[in-house]
């Protein structure tokens, strides 16, 4: 018998963690919940949308887990906050893994994570709490990434990095082996990091640029 989840959040994340929790995990999504002053609608996705306020009366701790499907919002803070909320009102807080994800590091995975399809953890890496690790990213050997970071899709990261708390890495982002990213830093999509990062920096990947050529001129294509 799978086991009642409800889902923090109402929004594409929400939807996202209630396809992939009831397609390929243990647990049975029952319903979400917001903060009353963001309550607008009663149902999502066919389910009940309950205030956060009056959650536990419906859902107890002891009846259910929690999931908090917010995304990078104010470098993540939202989502700490709401992990903690939660936290403290004694509920544990899932993670959903893939089936389709390759994790090599004996589970050592924290809580509220979300792993998705094509990503690879090898061997002792340590992923803390409240991680979203978007599909076909790569984490390296004995890295470590800290708790309260966001992922995106195709990051590389290389063996024996360390990423601070509350980080943002953009889609595509490359970092080298042996380097240390303080807390906070925003790096963006396409950016290469070879040295370490001092936390709140923010690296910014260089833009493909328009051609001073039109499509329609091409003659090759």
């Amino acid at each position: 018998m799978k086991k009642p989840l409800v889902i923090f959040g109402s929004g594409d994340i929400a939807q996202l963690a209630h396809f992939y929790f009831s397609t390929d995990s243990s647990y049975e999504v029952v319903a979400f919940t917001v903060d009353s002053a963001y309550l607008k609608d009663t149902t999502f996705c066919g389910l009940p949308v309950i205030a956060f306020e009056e959650v536990s009366r419906q859902y107890a701790p002891d009846c259910c887990d929690f999931f908090i499907a917010i995304g990078y919002s104010k470098l993540n803070a939202v989502r700490k906050e709401k992990y903690l909320a939660v936290k403290a009102r004694g509920y544990r807080l899932a993670s959903f893994i893939s089936s389709h994800a390759t994790v090599l590091n004996d589970g050592c995975i924290g809580e509220n994570c979300f792993i998705l399809e094509d990503s690879i953890i090898q061997p002792f890496v340590t992923v803390g709490n409240n991680i979203m690790l978007w599909s076909g990213s790569h984490i390296g050997h004995h890295s470590t990434i800290k708790d309260h970071c966001f992922i995106a899709p195709h990051v590389a990261i290389s063996g024996g990095v360390e990423i601070g708390e509350q980080c943002f890495v953009g889609v595509n982002a490359t970092l080298r082996n042996h380097i240390k990213i303080g807390e906070k830093c925003l790096i963006g999509a396409g950016a290469l990091l070879l040295a370490d990062a001092e936390p709140e920096g923010v690296y910014i990947g260089t833009a493909t640029v328009r051609s001073k050529v039109p499509s329609s001129k091409l003659r090759r294509i």
